[in-house]
């Protein structure tokens, strides 16, 4: 059994994980889920609180075994930030679920709209930006959505592939330890038993099953 802390992504809270923690639970792991307003702060913040969370005693995330990290879309980006800033955090692995790693273009796309200044809030920045590398002794995984089906067509197709929102090459971060692209939407992620059954393989193997 793991203990794994999972992490949504822009415009959705806890529940939308919840799908996803249910099925891990039912594999026997303990599940944390870290909610928050995903437009209200910037990604330092919301690592700050995630670290928060992590180290909040009434919660018992740490302890003996070690705390595996998931995030989804905006999530990753979230755990990657924590990561980079603070160095007490409990060992164990990382599961990036469509994770604009190189910067979401879909937002550069939309950052000139009337209105964008809502849609993203005081996150936009971070959005934008990348990561050149995984978090220093931590095995990461990366899974890439190929159906192309999602917001990021609203605002024109990328010409690539990509699950709707985020482009396989955009999910591309050096030093990873093993990627998988499987044939999902976006946040089809969330409800899909297969990106279940590779999370839990990672987390548990190091690697995804081929």
């Amino acid at each position: 059994m793991a203990k794994i802390m999972l992490v949504h992504g822009l415009w959705n809270r806890g529940w939308s994980m919840a799908a996803m923690a249910k099925r891990l639970r039912a594999r026997g792991h303990e599940v944390f889920v870290f909610s928050y307003p995903t437009r209200n702060d910037t990604l330092d913040g919301h690592a700050d609180a995630l670290h928060e969370f992590i180290f909040d005693s009434r919660r018992d995330a740490t302890g003996q075994r070690p705390l595996h990290l998931v995030g989804h879309s905006m999530g990753g980006l979230v755990i990657l930030t924590m990561c980079a800033r603070f160095d007490d955090l409990p060992p164990g692995r990382v599961v990036l679920l469509g994770t604009p790693v190189k910067g979401a273009a879909v937002v550069k796309r939309l950052e000139k709209l009337p209105g964008q200044k809502f849609l993203f809030g005081r996150v936009k920045d971070g959005l934008l930006q990348g990561f050149d590398k995984t978090p220093p002794g931590r095995e990461t995984g990366v899974i890439s959505g190929t159906r192309a089906f999602g917001f990021g067509q609203i605002a024109g197709k990328h010409g690539e592939p990509g699950d709707g929102s985020v482009t396989v090459r955009e999910t591309a971060l050096p030093g990873i330890t093993d990627s998988l692209e499987i044939e999902v939407a976006h946040t089809e992620m969330l409800i899909s038993s297969e990106v279940v059954s590779q999370v839990d393989h990672f987390l548990l193997h190091g690697m995804f099953k081929k």
